[in-house]
């Protein structure tokens, strides 16, 4: 495939390889996780009015890493990481997740790799994903009064009304695959109803945006996995990819697309962003959206403070090739000297505006990355969510346009995306394509 202009991102491709594996979409570069430094509070109207409509419609979470902790933390063992009582290491607990009016979300299965400069071994990929996804239906068998696996968006709206939280899984990488829509197959068939086309790591079939393109976007075979997607129902999540692999996905996909955990990169310039011209496509697409709470990607000064924070970790690097000590040692005193910047609930709000502004009322969701990387001021943990609800509702924000915000939007794309697949199922079979064949 011929590959398009290299339309490098502010941070281009970034020397992170170590750091970036301290979570699912942490980067050490940035400094410790946001204690609860209070905000200016919206008004307690606001507030009530908030957690009211959190009663009302399902709010699902496009992206909680709880199972990624259990897996860092616990050894993947649920035991030690119980969220029957309070974690106040993590984001998450069930009586946190109560207090914020979650009514459901995607838990995500990641597994680091090694490697991650190049494709890194994928059999251990496949097998890291089983693993986190044998995590999350634990957590159903461990807390069957609270949790509740949903398969369709019929299920979602179940589960909340008999006042239990449902998860669905999203798969945060397409290298958990090895390449292979048998693979995929299996992978929805465990509960998967969406897959991130790449995380930060390189991919054999879609740029990543933390590399420079290798592809041009899809290779031949990256279009079949989307089109396989399709027929399972399964959503094609677009966080991480690289501008050329958004602007693919949409020309391809016949289903909605989702975003489940990114921003408008108009409002914080980085690849990891998406561009204006893509979020004038979702309305024809009928995708979503699911702003993140992840302080460097979250305002154009979290940004910055990323791309300077990097530039000392690599000035580091370079005077201490062989001591990893010495450059986390020179990051901490950096670190202290130059306080990342206050991102608070107001940021991501914007961010929510602008989609509204390009996009539409109807494309935007909510993919927080908590134990992840979320990690801004008035929402820093899942107990928050109302606060940013509230901040909706003081600019102006309908109680339908809440609606749609929390959970109906989302709710619409899935149910898009099994009506494609029902159809595409009765017009072929299961494709037995192989990247062998396709990108020769």
């Amino acid at each position: 495939m011929m590959l398009r202009a290299c339309r490098a991102p502010l941070l281009g491709a970034l020397t992170l390889l170590g750091a970036v594996m301290a979570g699912a979409d942490t980067f050490t570069t940035v400094g410790p996780r946001v204690e609860a430094a209070q905000p200016s509070q919206p008004a307690d109207a606001f507030l009530d009015r908030a957690r009211a409509l959190h009663r009302q419609v399902p709010l699902i979470d496009g992206h909680n890493d709880y199972p990624f902790q259990v897996r860092q933390k616990a050894g993947r063992d649920l035991e030690k990481l119980d969220i029957t009582g309070s974690q106040p290491g993590i984001s998450t607990d069930i009586e946190r997740l109560k207090r914020g009016g979650v009514g459901g979300m995607f838990f995500s299965a990641y597994a680091p790799i090694s490697g991650q400069g190049a494709l890194g071994n994928p059999q251990e990929a496949v097998r890291g994903a089983l693993e986190q996804i044998d995590v999350i239906h634990r957590i159903t068998e461990r807390y069957p009064n609270v949790f509740e696996q949903a398969l369709t968006a019929d299920d979602m709206e179940r589960i909340f009304k008999t006042g239990k939280m449902g998860w669905f899984i999203g798969l945060e990488g397409g290298h958990h695959i090895d390449s292979s829509l048998s693979v995929l197959r299996m992978f929805y068939r465990l509960g998967v109803r969406y897959m991130t086309l790449t995380w930060n790591d390189r991919n054999p079939w879609a740029d990543t945006w933390f590399f420079p393109p290798q592809h041009g976007g899809l290779t031949k075979f990256g279009e079949e996995v989307v089109r396989e997607m399709n027929w399972l129902g399964m959503l094609v999540d677009i966080s991480h990819v690289a501008a050329e692999t958004m602007e693919d996905v949409l020309r391809i996909s016949e289903a909605p697309v989702i975003f489940s955990h990114s921003s408008p990169r108009a409002t914080a310039d980085i690849g990891r962003n998406a561009p204006d011209n893509i979020l004038q496509m979702l309305p024809k697409n009928g995708g979503v959206m699911m702003v993140f709470f992840m302080q460097q990607y979250s305002s154009a000064d979290g940004v910055r403070h990323a791309a300077a924070q990097q530039a000392e970790r690599q000035r580091l690097a370079a005077l201490h090739p062989s001591d990893q000590a010495a450059v986390r040692a020179g990051i901490e005193v950096w670190q202290k000297a130059n306080p990342a910047p206050r991102v608070t609930v107001a940021d991501i709000a914007d961010n929510i505006d602008h989609i509204r502004k390009v996009a539409g009322i109807d494309h935007i969701g909510l993919g927080s990355d908590f134990d992840g990387g979320a990690n801004v001021v008035g929402l820093e943990d899942v107990s928050k969510f109302p606060n940013l609800t509230a901040e909706l509702l003081r600019r102006g924000y309908s109680d339908n346009d809440i609606k749609k915000i929390l959970g109906l939007n989302l709710l619409r794309a899935l149910r898009g995306a099994e009506a494609v697949a029902k159809r595409l199922q009765k017009q072929r079979p299961a494709s037995a394509a192989l990247i062998e064949q396709l990108d020769k």
